[in-house]
């Protein structure tokens, strides 16, 4: 490539060597002095005048002046420039050395081009300039921020030489991928060594135990930078304000804060975001309103993080005062800022803000297109959604993996496999990367679709497996039913020396409450104790509830909520009410109930459980007082919901829906349906009907529960032997379970069903849960 056309078109005002020297001395005065970065234009204009004197205009030589250009353009964000400059010396075989690599590394991390990254990493290993170590910290780096792990973990691990450096780049690199796990076990290693931690690697580390919230190893790192440092840094103590604030240690937070001489708005941002983090909204707003006070200006990088921490916590109120500032005081709407804005929003709820804001950028990129694309998949906007990716393709923008992980998960939440498909060809045909998190969100939508075949032939053809992929296997797997199977991968995952986490044990334990292996969760669950040194959590105690709940085993559940080293929340204590529920036991689910209802008073689906439970036992005056205090308290029940895909759109229903356009050909063929089962021998199981109202009218509203009304929908949608997809947002009734299995048979079509819980494959007269469910 022409240099020139690198350099900028105006007229040069460094018009001599001398003001070229001078500025070019930017970059090549010590650290000891200070520093003074060149704007872009001042770059632009030294570029033009270093092309006009052929490179030979000031007494430093052609590679000083090279690697100041690359230099400037990636600090002035102009990454492309700086690869553009890298690209021409390679193409004139321009000698690069160990100076220079590390800058180009760095524009390459600006713009993700990981390709890029490998041919360099390829030209510095044949060269010999690895064994700088100053260029492999720059190539783990790069590596991170090309979410490459394993790549960078390889290249430390053969490292000639290490410094502080290296190990505490790699912890960022396994902070910032968000494998704890791996950065804690570095952060032992460099114990076990003796490695005197830099403060860089200190305050990675710091971050590290915020982001994992443990805030007592965080005690310890404080405890150890008081005893090893003379004074702490304004860098370290803001760092630790960070790290209690989000570990829900307020108390410590503000302490430190409180004895700050000289609060920059970086510690006043932490201490903020720490109280909107903590859900502290009044104490937060007041401290902002304090900042404002002392005259200390909020900039972009404190809205961002105050935004972020709104949508991280639903606080509406608090998410628009922020907006409403920005607009009063024409702080400018920088696309960061603005898609933090469509981010909050759309978790908030509130898409139509969302959207606003979104139209109210011109120049769009692809992370505020990802992100209103996610803000419409929150508030399950699946048309706007899709239409939106496309509308998004259409204006040239290319999606990322962040676009395509969001698309998956739609897919996977509505049992969209035509579309979840479809995004899986865009994946291939748009050369979208694939990394880990990307191949695992692809598995998930499979297995979540329904096609756990799809999910494990992916699973078989990645090489670079980490930890979540493991879990999402095996849990795809206990969510089909295939607890034996999962079993089985979880021993292939030990002989591999893959250390599971505590996820991967609830999904093992749920695998196993699925296909009703009580002893072998009991030894899961013992295994994770003893032999991985897991403290089980309040997620895993309420799998074993759940595990013995489904089994019949509700004594001995209830023994383990009793025996709990924690106190009992919602989840165990909904593990037993739906055991209770499914077993008919109406003392202990009253009793869970009423855990529920106290624990939770505005859940209106604990209030229907009991009411419920009341309805079974036949005790209608019970029943009458529950839904009397629901009505008073304004709640109501969540209807079930069905949702088919045919021919790339999805369907919706509800139980005695009237509003499908193709509602009477639905009704005829309901009707059809409940004739052949008659003629079939089949009797409606009408306990499922908890209403005090006689046995033909209990009948008439089994027909027209909402998966046998998008059963019909897909018989008369769909050619025959066509499987018939329908995703529920409830546990699937009794009845609706034994008709299927006959309607299966009946119109020989295979009719898989996801409910709250798990799938049930429907074929030839049978269920795969085995009528365990």
């Amino acid at each position: 490539m022409d240099m020139m056309k690198v350099a900028a078109t105006e007229k040069p005002s460094l018009s001599s060597p001398s003001a070229l020297a001078s500025t070019i001395k930017f970059i090549q005065i010590p650290k000891s002095e200070t520093f003074l970065q060149p704007t872009l234009e001042q770059t632009r204009q030294t570029h033009a005048l270093m092309v006009k004197t052929h490179f030979n205009g000031t007494k430093f030589s052609p590679s000083a002046q090279f690697n100041f250009l690359i230099t400037s353009y990636t600090k002035n964000s102009q990454p492309h420039s700086a690869l553009d400059i890298y690209t021409y010396l390679r193409r004139m075989d321009y000698e690069v050395d160990n100076f220079m690599v590390p800058a180009v590394l760095k524009a390459c991390s600006f713009v993700s081009n990981t390709q890029l990254s490998k041919e360099i990493h390829g030209f510095a290993v044949k060269n010999g300039l690895t064994e700088d170590v100053f260029v492999s910290n720059a190539l783990i780096q790069m590596y991170s921020e090309c979410d490459s792990v394993v790549s960078a973990r390889l290249l430390f691990d053969n490292m000639y030489e290490r410094d502080a450096v290296s190990w505490s780049t790699m912890i960022r690199c396994y902070v910032r991928s968000k494998l704890y796990m791996e950065a804690l076990e570095m952060i032992r290693k460099m114990q076990i060594l003796q490695i005197r931690p830099s403060e860089v690697a200190m305050i990675s580390m710091i971050t590290l135990f915020a982001d994992l919230m443990d805030v007592e190893m965080g005690k310890a790192m404080h405890a150890y930078v008081t005893k090893n440092l003379e004074k702490m840094s304004f860098q370290l103590t803001t760092a630790f304000i960070h790290m209690y604030a989000k570990s829900g240690n307020l108390a410590s937070a503000r302490l430190l804060f409180n004895g700050l001489n000289q609060k920059t708005v970086v510690s006043w941002t932490a201490m903020i975001a720490g109280y909107i983090h903590c859900n502290k909204l009044e104490e937060g707003m007041k401290l902002f309103a304090r900042m404002i006070e002392e005259k200390i200006k909020p900039n972009e990088i404190t809205l961002l993080c105050l935004v972020v921490e709104c949508g991280f916590v639903g606080a509406l109120e608090l998410g628009k005062q922020l907006h409403v500032y920005i607009l009063r005081y024409g702080i400018c709407l920088s696309l960061a800022l603005a898609t933090a804005l469509v981010d909050m929003y759309g978790k908030c709820g509130e898409i139509r803000n969302a959207r606003a804001v979104f139209d109210s950028v011109k120049d769009k990129d692809v992370m505020i297109w990802s992100a209103m694309i996610a803000a419409y998949a929150q508030t399950h906007c699946i048309d706007q959604a899709f239409d939106l990716f496309v509308k998004m393709r259409e204006n040239g923008v290319r999606p990322n993996q962040v676009t395509m992980t969001t698309m998956l998960s739609l897919c996977a939440e509505t049992g969209a496999l035509d579309m979840g498909k479809w995004v899986h060809t865009v994946i291939d045909r748009q050369a979208v990367e694939m990394d880990t998190i990307l191949k695992t969100a692809l598995l998930e939508m499979y297995a979540k679709c329904g096609d756990i075949d799809g999910a494990w032939k992916l699973f078989r053809e990645v090489k670079d497996r980490d930890i979540g992929m493991w879990t999402t296997m095996m849990a795809g797997l206990g969510m089909h039913g295939c607890g034996k199977e999962a079993l089985e991968l979880f021993s292939e995952m030990e002989r591999e020396g893959v250390r599971p986490n505590d996820i991967t044990f609830i999904g093992l334990l749920n695998a196993c409450s699925h296909a009703g292996l009580v002893e072998e969760g009991k030894l899961i669950f013992e295994k994770m104790v003893h032999a991985f040194a897991l403290v089980p959590k309040i997620e895993h105690y309420g799998c074993m509830v759940d595990l013995l709940g489904r089994a019949g085993l509700l004594d001995e559940a209830y023994g383990i909520i009793k025996s709990l080293p924690i106190r009992a929340n919602s989840i165990i204590w909904s593990a037993l009410l739906a055991a209770c529920k499914l077993h008919h036991n109406t003392v202990l689910g009253e009793m869970a109930a009423r855990q529920l209802v106290y624990l939770e008073p505005q859940n209106c689906g604990y209030n229907v459980s009991i009411s419920n439970i009341y309805a079974v036992a036949n005790r209608w005056n019970d029943v009458a007082e529950v839904r009397k205090a629901m009505k008073n308290k304004g709640m109501r029940k969540e209807p079930g919901l069905s949702c088919i895909e045919v021919n790339g759109y999805v369907h919706e229903f509800i139980m005695g829906d009237k509003a499908h356009p193709e509602i009477e050909k639905i009704n005829d063929m309901v009707s059809e349906m409940g004739n052949k089962l008659k003629e079939a021998g089949y009797m409606a199981d009408t306990s499922a009907v908890l209403r005090n109202i006689n046995e033909e009218e209990k009948e008439t509203a089994l027909n027209y529960h909402s998966e046998k009304l998008a059963i019909a929908f897909g018989l008369i949608s769909t050619a025959p032997g066509t499987p018939i997809q329908i995703v529920k947002n409830l546990r699937v009734c009794k009845d609706c379970h034994n008709a299927t299995k006959l309607l299966s048979k009946i119109y020989q079509r295979v009719i898989i069903v996801r409910d709250r819980k798990r799938f049930h494959h429907f074929r030839d007269g049978t269920c795969s849960c085995g009528d365990y469910w």
